[in-house]
């Protein structure tokens, strides 16, 4: 399989499976079904569950399993990402330089991991930028930390986004993916290569087209995940329907 395809685990099935939902919730017979469907052990699955309720993955409530707020902000990127929202490229960049320095290194982690998030690269130590194709909200920590401007590079846009963003890198891990899509045949390697898909796609840089490599992967990798998606929630809204909730 390709490098980024995990082998299923009761927890990665679980938080697969809330994460594709809408709303992000399940009975425990439910989860259970899936799990089971997917060729886990029923046992395994409980485990799981109470090991995510101590780390905080889950909350329990009455007759149900839900994510917490942590991972239902990692749902709602998720959503954005399988269907990203871009604007027409003037040819602008967007630039964030850093400001307000000397926190402690838990709070600098934690802004490296919003620019990156919000899918900026780090042109040199504390300057950040992309181009200027999509919104970006930064959020309050973040953007008391930064000046914004909007610039135009000098030096080629394409090599710029190649060195900050390795579109190639990602373009040729998307086209493996999609071959393991193609060449999977059970429910359980499917619902694994889709998981990869996904994370994949989190990681897509939104160029415009522009900068982007020939035949960019990224809408045939995203349909491919989308058709996965309807038909794994018709498949378990059936256990839903049939299951002793």
């Amino acid at each position: 399989m390709a490098m980024r395809v995990r082998k299923l685990t009761a927890r990665s099935a679980i938080l697969s499976a809330l994460l594709g939902a809408h709303p992000a919730e399940a009975p425990v017979s439910w989860i259970v079904s899936v799990a089971e469907e997917l060729g886990l052990q029923q046992s395994a699955v409980r485990v799981a569950l109470t090991r995510m309720v101590a780390m905080g993955d889950l909350e329990r409530a009455p007759g149900v399993y839900r994510l917490s707020d942590r991972l239902i902000e990692r749902q709602r990127r998720q959503d954005a990402a399988v269907s990203p929202v871009v604007k027409t490229w003037d040819g602008e960049w967007y630039l964030a330089v850093v400001t307000v320095v000397g926190e402690d290194a838990a709070a600098r982690t934690a802004f490296r991991d919003t620019m990156r998030a919000r899918k900026l690269g780090e042109l040199r130590e504390g300057v950040w930028t992309r181009p200027a194709n999509i919104e970006i909200a930064l959020g309050p920590e973040a953007s008391r930390r930064v000046s914004v401007f909007t610039a135009t590079p000098r030096e080629s846009p394409v090599a710029m986004a190649e060195s900050l963003f390795a579109p190639r890198i990602w373009a040729r891990e998307a086209e493996s993916l999609l071959r393991e899509f193609a060449s999977s045949t059970s429910l359980r390697e499917r619902f694994e290569v889709a998981a990869a898909a996904v994370r994949h796609i989190l990681d897509d840089p939104l160029l415009p087209d522009p900068l982007l490599p020939a035949d960019w992967p990224g809408s045939r990798l995203r349909d491919e995940y989308a058709a996965f998606r309807t038909e794994f929630m018709a498949f378990a809204e059936h256990l839903l329907a049939t299951s002793d909730v």
